[in-house]
């Protein structure tokens, strides 16, 4: 398949214009040029409704868009600080008027009201952090000691001597 030819601005403006001379067919042009006739009727079309923005102020219309990307921005930055705010007090209190047991109960990964198939909209770190409970612990496992670890202690218990003040003294 052949690569396609690509124009740069000013070979198009070049068509058009001969497009809009009519000095030449649109199909004379378009096998001069190796270009699609419908292309040159778009591009001609395109020309023709941009002619009037020429000899309009673009200062105005210019600044009226910075002045509306201004507005959006200063409407976002507000949002982004009333959003930190809300998440910093939601930390505190949460963290403070609920136990961990409870805490771990919001995880959507352990909430069977998302649905077993379902994954959560955040990800479980974020949410971890969020509600302040250690994203490590959600996976930790405690293994009972094993029997040979209890009777080497129980032993160690049976060695050592009961009088603990002259451990303090050394």
């Amino acid at each position: 398949m052949p690569k396609r030819k690509r124009l740069s601005a000013l070979q198009k403006a070049q068509i058009v214009l001969e497009a809009i001379r009519e000095d030449k067919s649109v199909a004379q042009i378009a096998t001069e040029n190796s270009v699609h006739p419908n292309q040159i009727h778009k591009w001609k079309k395109q020309a023709l409704e941009g002619f009037a923005q020429l000899f309009e102020d673009d200062r105005k219309g210019e600044r009226a868009r910075e002045a509306e990307h201004e507005k959006q921005i200063n409407k976002l930055y507000a949002e982004i600080g009333r959003l930190s705010a809300q998440l910093s007090w939601l930390k505190k209190n949460l963290a403070s008027s609920l136990s961990r047991a409870e805490r771990l109960e919001m995880l959507e990964e352990n909430n069977p009201s998302t649905g077993s198939g379902q994954r959560p909209d955040m990800p479980l770190k974020t949410q971890a952090d969020l509600l302040g409970v250690s994203y490590a612990s959600l996976f930790y496992e405690p293994v009972p000691p094993s029997a040979r670890e209890l009777a080497i202690k129980r032993r160690i218990d049976e060695i050592s001597p009961r009088c603990w003040i002259g451990t303090l003294a050394m």
